[in-house]
């Protein structure tokens, strides 16, 4: 338990580390990586590149310490981060290198306003947090280790099908070399690939979203190749995999992991997705029409147009088969042809006006994911319909954030 006097100190000058965020994210990943080189290949070098990790990491330990008196508050954060640490291998050696080194950047960004009594109480507010994510995590090494087929570290799968969804979006079905069983794994949660590519001084792990339901035969994966796009580089692992990884090559794998799961209450569900994000929903999608055919199902998906639309038949048959099921597409840039086709349901973005047209009312389960304005602007909206936090479910996959964050 921390005492008074350091956890006064620690939300008191909480609001400083939320102003100098980026900064000192900056300055921690530099130090960092200089010390221990080899936990480069955790991070993905696109988001450090933009100064996405940066600010997350800084952010994140602005809301620990904020709520320092109360964790509970910050529960999904914790869990969504154990989960990602869970996936990556994250070990409880790391964690006093990266509390020095989190302190070191908090001096060198705020000099003399950083005393020894700020200092010494963040450390211990660390360690505190610390030893809850160790914990944690130890809990998931354990429960991952145990399930039937499980397994810690990585595992060797080949690709047994490579299949184009899009012009942007492939599907990989993934088996294990070793042929022996494939833990299950529960719909909206991802893999975490370690793509070990010609040329580069370390491994790179990113995650990617299960696409399909659980089965005993395959993983599926649907990745976005990310081209180079304004001030944003060219994707480097899903550029290897659309273009370097055929099948019958081998990846290296991490068990399935991630939070952003279904309830198992029975309420109507909405599956909202916007671009790749699509990736889970579908997952959920394919995972309920098998296991739960009486729940109403409203699945709704948005996407430029028809040429980056995965999926698309699919959604379709399964509207068609199951009268539970009902899909809608809106799309921002329609071709042409789009418009001749009547491809999609709405031309544009997804807004609460169109969302309350075809929806009876807003008691449901809702879950979204997509790219951070996405879920942003459908947060909002659900928000303002009256939709209670318990039931606005999303993934992001950018790092740590809130969508509350202004």
């Amino acid at each position: 338990m921390l005492d008074t006097k350091t956890i006064e100190v620690v939300k008191s000058t909480a609001p400083v580390l939320q102003e100098h965020s980026q900064e000192i994210g900056e300055r921690f990943y530099e130090l960092l990586f200089a010390r221990v080189p080899e936990l480069y290949n955790m991070f993905n070098q696109t988001n450090q590149k933009l100064g996405i990790q940066q600010g997350a990491l800084a952010y994140g330990v602005y809301l620990a310490g904020a709520n320092i008196d109360n964790l509970d508050e910050i529960q999904s954060m914790v869990e969504r981060v154990t989960e990602k640490h869970r996936a990556l291998g994250v070990r409880p050696d790391q964690y006093p290198i990266v509390g020095e080194t989190l302190l070191q950047a908090v001096k060198d960004v705020l000099g003399e306003a950083a005393t020894d009594e700020i200092i010494d109480a963040w450390e211990k507010a660390y360690q505190a947090i610390a030893n809850i994510f160790i914990d944690l995590e130890d809990q998931l090494y354990q429960e991952t280790e145990q399930q039937p087929g499980g397994w810690i570290g990585n595992r060797s799968f080949y690709v047994d099908q490579k299949v184009k969804e899009s012009e942007v979006i492939t599907s990989f079905y993934l088996k294990p070399e070793d042929g022996n069983t494939l833990p299950p794994y529960q719909a909206g949660q991802y893999l975490t690939i370690q793509a070990d590519i010609e040329g580069e001084q370390y491994s790179h792990m990113r995650h990617y979203s299960l696409s399909d339901a659980p089965n005993k035969e395959y993983y599926r994966i649907s990745v976005k190749r990310e081209d180079p796009e304004d001030d944003a580089p060219a994707g480097m692992v899903s550029n290897y995999l659309h273009n370097q990884v055929s099948e019958g090559d081998t990846l290296n794998i991490a068990a399935p992991a991630g939070d952003f799961t279904i309830s198992s209450e029975k309420q109507p569900i909405v599956l909202l997705s916007g671009g790749v994000g699509i990736t889970p929903t579908m997952s959920m999608l394919n995972t309920l029409v098998e296991n739960d055919p009486d729940r109403e199902i409203t699945f709704i998906h948005g996407a430029e147009n028809s040429e980056v639309h995965a999926m698309r038949e699919h959604v379709e048959q399964l509207a068609s088969d199951y009268p539970n099921v009902t899909a809608f597409f809106c799309y921002s840039e329609p071709t042409e042809q789009d418009r001749v086709e009547k491809r999609y349901d709405k031309e544009g973005y997804i807004d609460l006006n169109w969302l309350q047209s075809v929806l009876s009312d807003n008691q449901k389960d809702f879950y979204f994911c997509g790219p951070l304005p996405f879920l942003k602007a459908i947060n909002q909206a659900l928000k303002e319909w009256g939709v209670p936090a318990e039931h606005r479910n999303y993934e992001l996959f950018n790092p740590m954030s809130t969508l509350e964050e202004k």
